[in-house]
């Protein structure tokens, strides 16, 4: 009788340890949403930063014409007239040098 008395408290107890730490608003839970949180807080900072960012181009595109031209140029190609524009190939743009077979000479040999 003295042992049933310690196991139903103890019973209990533990029941409501079970649902306090695993339960569907337990620790475990609560600990996943807060570092859920911390990383959509993270994303968001991102984001604003990116559209902080563009919003800085827009206005560059609406009011600043070197921007315009710089963009112009680098992009589209767009020259001023009267200017020449060299183009020089870059290491991709080569074929491929084939290594050169030496010549051999015949010295010494006579007919």
């Amino acid at each position: 009788m003295r042992k049933r008395m310690y196991l139903i408290p103890t019973g209990c107890i533990l029941f409501i340890l079970y649902f306090t730490v695993f339960g569907e608003r337990g620790l475990l839970r609560i600990y996943h949403l807060s570092n859920e949180r911390d990383q959509i807080r993270q994303k968001v900072g991102v984001v604003r930063d990116e559209n902080e960012k563009l919003k800085r181009e827009i206005e560059a595109l609406k009011s600043d014409r070197r921007y315009l031209e710089s963009i112009a140029r680098k992009d589209f190609g767009l020259v001023r007239p009267n200017e020449i524009v060299y183009q020089f190939p870059t290491a991709t743009d080569r074929p491929e040098a084939k290594p050169q077979q030496p010549v051999s000479t015949a010295v010494g040999a006579k007919r």
